[in-house]
């Protein structure tokens, strides 16, 4: 008897989570998923077959058919045609990854069937999926996006946990719309002053209740009273071991998600590491890069891209060199002093965009910055030259800095090279973005530039500073042509 009841309870409690699940996610636009399967089925399978077709290879049809489900394989198994994924990403590595393994599987199917179909050719008949599938996975990302900025295809989030902490959470979550989780409803536990703004109900006591299944009754009754699709708790000494298990029993027995939020802010996902001891649950949170293989190969790339730009756009650099002398009287190159790693100066190259004697007139133009913080920025700047401008909006001026990073002052990637007299205000926190080489691009120059504003530009910086990876730097790098090409916030 009681074996049944536990089977009907179960299959009840796996579809009320699979509804809840569906519920949600069904909010997406549904051509997301077809969208993406066809282009990774026809991006991969069409160029093989018409490749080898071209070349006269054998099995030209076959092989095409087996490269597009093979892509679309890997896609699945790897899980991003899930739901929670679609639309998630537009990074370049993931996609980069998966090919890879496709190359591998298929690497392996030819040896172990014997086809006879020569391998450099096959490589080049595969390349064409990687853009077509990262190009769909953008357009998806970038339509998303779009969405959730007018407060669709969200997730409705009811946050449960001591009144301040709900307040920071539900603050955090309304600051930025780059993610998915709308706050709809709080549950407040014990007693103190609750602004944060959301809708909330009946409080949890600030003491575990004497039955065990009152705090999962109330939340799951805050949940159908809100319409949330999951729970987001914030633990404190209020809610905490063997009261945060007992809630989590009965959410998971009514079919809601349970999400914890350790309290951690801007950690990547990649330092996290989850482990136990004693019956408690850890969550390691590893320290940043700073020595071994990566930063290795940050410093091959650094110098080798730098001296190999130097030398291919040579010519361009001359032309650029002759626009600014040609435009204005006064020397072709910017030299000024900037800060840079632990605090040393270093003075940093860039094409002259003002006129002679900017520096000076600076202090006049104080009320007119446009920043909120120590930077200084005017969108139409009286000293910048007609060349000038465009050097800005196409970023031209800062090719020379390729010679600071050939001399390793700078990097190709890393936080904005601050001046000396912004330095000099600096909080413990702003200072930390000095622990890292400066960079001539990084998450500010893909995030809006100047469009930014000061606190962003320091969360941006500290964030890179705190996870950077070597990867993530190549990312990075791949984003900057689309942020030149765009010009927003370059002036």
């Amino acid at each position: 008897m009681w074996d049944v009841q536990a089977a009907e309870s179960d299959r009840s409690r796996k579809a009320r989570s699979r509804a809840r699940s569906s519920l949600w996610m069904g909010r997406k636009s549904r051509w997301y998923l077809p969208a993406c399967l066809i282009t990774d089925l026809v991006g991969a399978g069409v160029p093989v077959a018409l490749v080898l077709s071209a070349t006269r290879q054998p099995w030209a049809v076959p092989s095409g058919v087996v490269a597009g489900l093979a892509w679309a394989a890997v896609q699945l198994f790897r899980s991003r045609y899930a739901a929670r994924a679609i639309g998630e990403s537009r990074g370049t590595l993931p996609v980069l990854h998966d090919w890879f393994i496709l190359l591998g599987l298929l690497a392996v199917g030819h040896a172990a069937t014997g086809t006879r179909l020569r391998a450099p050719l096959c490589l080049v008949a595969l390349l064409p999926a990687l853009p077509l599938t990262l190009a769909c996975r953008k357009v998806v990302h970038r339509h998303l996006a779009a969405v959730r900025r007018r407060a669709q295809a969200v997730i409705k989030v009811l946050v449960v946990g001591e009144p301040t902490a709900v307040d920071g959470v539900t603050a955090h979550l309304a600051a930025r719309t780059d993610h998915p989780y709308v706050a709809v409803g709080a549950v407040p536990v014990g007693r103190g002053p609750f602004a944060s703004g959301v809708r909330s109900g009946e409080r949890l006591a600030a003491t575990a209740p004497e039955s065990p299944t009152e705090d999962a009754s109330l939340v799951v009754s805050a949940v159908h009273r809100h319409r949330a699709d999951l729970v987001l708790v914030v633990p404190g000494t209020a809610l905490s071991g063997e009261r945060l298990r007992r809630l989590s029993w009965g959410l998971h027995d009514a079919g809601v998600e349970l999400f914890v939020a350790p309290g951690l802010v801007e950690v990547s996902v990649k330092r996290l590491e989850t482990g136990s001891a004693a019956g408690l649950s850890l969550l390691r949170v590893a320290p940043p890069v700073r020595e071994g293989v990566q930063p290795l190969l940050k410093e091959i790339m650094d110098r080798s891209a730098a001296l190999l730009g130097l030398l291919v756009l040579a010519p361009l650099l001359l032309v650029v060199a002759a626009a600014v002398k040609l435009s204005s009287r006064g020397p072709v190159l910017y030299l000024h002093e900037r800060i840079g790693r632990a605090g040393r100066p270093f003075v940093m190259w860039k094409f002259r965009t003002m006129r002679v004697g900017a520096d000076r007139q600076k202090a006049a133009l104080t009320q007119e910055n446009e920043n909120d913080g120590l930077m200084f920025k005017m969108r139409r700047d009286p000293r910048v030259t007609r060349v000038g401008r465009w050097l800005r909006r196409t970023s031209l001026d800062e090719l020379p800095q390729l010679v600071n990073v050939l001399k390793g002052d700078m990097s190709l990637v890393g936080p904005r090279p601050p001046l000396a007299e912004e330095v000099a205000h600096y909080t413990s926190v702003e200072w930390r973005r000095l622990t890292v080489r400066p960079g001539m691009t990084g998450l500010w120059q893909i995030s809006g530039r100047s469009d930014l504003s000061w606190d962003e530009t320091v969360q941006l910086d500290l964030s890179y500073v705190d996870n950077w990876s070597f990867t993530s730097d190549v990312d990075v790098v791949a984003r900057t042509f689309r942020a030149v090409v765009d010009g927003r916030g370059a002036y």
